[in-house]
């Protein structure tokens, strides 16, 4: 079965994914969300640039993907990053992550896990547009930004993208934990 693109994130009421200066602060804890499995099902993880360097960022005994540098499974799509020389992600263009991520996709057992998509929104979208976004899989907060970076940026389609709803779970916190699948090309 060829590896999916699941853009997984956490994601305010209205649509947002980051405060306007980045922060995430505002994502709601919920201890019974295992962070470990989830990171477990995944063998690649795709992400911008913003992204990356929030990441890097963070406190190492507290950055969850610290274990998967170093292996090639972290990818940052960016037209400005070279090469991370400490962290040694793959680093790819915009303009050629069409391509890299259909070959990822092909690459059937290749450190066995689909293939996350972090963000930021506008790589989301433009993965979107691109027809490589398998599944968008949101944990809505319980929380209202009223601005910041959306889940998806850039342009849309008249007709916007079709989702089918796989699954639905609601959390004590409030959270809600939404997946869809993406259908595209149907009307």
């Amino acid at each position: 079965m060829p590896r999916k693109v699941r853009y997984n994130l956490a994601a305010s009421l209205d649509g947002f994914i980051a405060t306007p200066t980045g922060s995430y602060s505002w994502i709601v804890d919920d201890k019974t969300i295992d962070f470990d499995s989830l990171y477990a099902q995944f063998g690649c993880f795709v992400m911008g640039r913003t992204t990356h360097e929030t990441y890097l960022a963070m406190d190492p005994a507290e950055n969850p993907l610290r274990a998967y540098y170093k292996t090639g499974s972290v990818v940052v799509v960016s037209d400005t990053l070279d090469r991370d020389l400490e962290t040694q992600v793959e680093v790819v263009k915009l303009g050629e992550v069409e391509s890299f991520v259909r070959a990822l996709k092909g690459r059937e057992g290749e450190k066995d896990g689909d293939i996350w998509l972090m963000g930021g929104g506008k790589l989301a979208g433009e993965m979107l547009r691109l027809g490589l976004v398998d599944t968008v899989e949101v944990a809505v907060m319980p929380v209202l930004l009223g601005e910041g970076v959306k889940m998806f940026e850039g342009k849309g389609r008249e007709d916007g993208w079709r989702l089918e709803l796989r699954g639905c779970e609601r959390k004590e916190t409030g959270i809600l934990m939404l997946e869809y699948d993406v259908l595209y090309g149907e009307p």
